[in-house]
């Protein structure tokens, strides 16, 4: 845990369930004065939110209630701008809005990005600039695939307030099709070089 996380995440109340836990001494260095990072990205949290296909998204309204949703697109659609800065194209979807009239008054965001194949998961805190289709074609453009299906609204460009690897240990492995696709693929070559095989050896006890 780096010390922009913990800046955000160890709040007295939370301080004070560790304490009563026991685990407080395990956290105390994430918030000495020596402690540092955790709020610019580097090549390995760059490349991993380039990889995405979706995260999950939470805002909160002016009533204090928490909204999590699952945000989807094509792999590659988060965008990394700088080690600060990272942006998508808000797709159009059932219309509801809900969270971005949630930022409309609350700019705060927090996503979690996983990859269940290797069972790693990073939390992202930051604060979200929204910027409509209209006004910046030029940033719309960049940010969405033509060839995805979806049509693009406005751009979610988020500034990294901190950011935190989760420890895998309770992270189910799940693959997706396309991720299961070159395994498919080795089986079905094997199931069609097997049967060819179980034909030959048919063919070659079969009396003349």
């Amino acid at each position: 845990m780096a010390v922009a996380f913990a800046d955000i995440a160890l709040t007295p109340s939370v301080r004070a369930v560790q304490e009563a836990q026991g685990s407080a001494a395990a956290y105390v260095k994430f918030l000495s004065p020596e402690a540092d990072g955790g709020d610019r990205l580097t090549e390995r949290e760059a490349a991993f939110i380039s990889l995405r296909d979706g995260f999950y998204q939470s805002t909160v309204s002016e009533t204090g209630w928490p909204y999590v949703q699952f945000r989807g697109g094509p792999e590659g659609f988060l965008k990394v701008i700088d080690d600060k800065t990272f942006a998508y194209a808000d797709f159009r979807g059932n219309r509801q809005y809900l969270s971005v009239g949630n930022l409309a008054v609350n700019d705060r965001v927090s996503l979690i990005l996983m990859d269940y194949p290797n069972r790693q998961r990073l939390k992202i805190w930051g604060r979200v600039k929204l910027v409509e289709a209209a006004d910046a074609p030029e940033l719309i453009a960049e940010l969405h695939d033509e060839t995805y299906r979806g049509r693009p609204e406005r751009a979610v460009v988020i500034t990294i307030e901190a950011f935190d690897w989760n420890c895998p240990q309770h992270i189910p492995r799940r693959f997706t099709l396309d991720e299961f696709e070159e395994d498919f693929t080795n089986l079905r070559e094997e199931i069609t070089r097997l049967r060819a095989e179980n034909k030959r050896l048919k063919s070659a006890k079969t009396p003349a």
